[in-house]
């Protein structure tokens, strides 16, 4: 495992896309142009990596491939959200923590 000083981890700026959708995008692209050739696997972007020297995560973190996936897909048509509250479950506890929902 490489040192944590430094330490890149993309699906940090994928994870967040609904919140800051422009400042994201501009992480990930910056990532993929700047670091293509070590950062882009067969997966997409790779699960962390340190620009200062040469380590690069070679594990596939499904958790962190998939909530890329989710909040991108989320970013464009908000589906996740949407199906996510159709849960009455759901609804009911943002309720009950005082957020309205629609």
């Amino acid at each position: 495992m490489g040192p944590i000083d430094g330490t890149i981890v993309p699906a940090a700026a994928g994870g967040s896309l609904p919140f800051l959708p422009g400042g994201c995008l501009a992480v990930l692209h910056h990532i993929r142009r700047q670091y293509e050739k070590r950062c882009w696997k067969r997966y997409g972007l790779v699960d962390a990596f340190n620009p200062n020297n040469t380590w690069t995560n070679p594990d596939v973190i499904g958790i962190n491939v998939g909530i890329s996936m989710l909040m991108a897909a989320n970013l464009r048509s908000q589906f996740v959200w949407k199906t996510f509250m159709k849960a009455a479950e759901i609804s009911s506890a943002m309720s009950k923590v005082g957020f309205k929902t629609t």
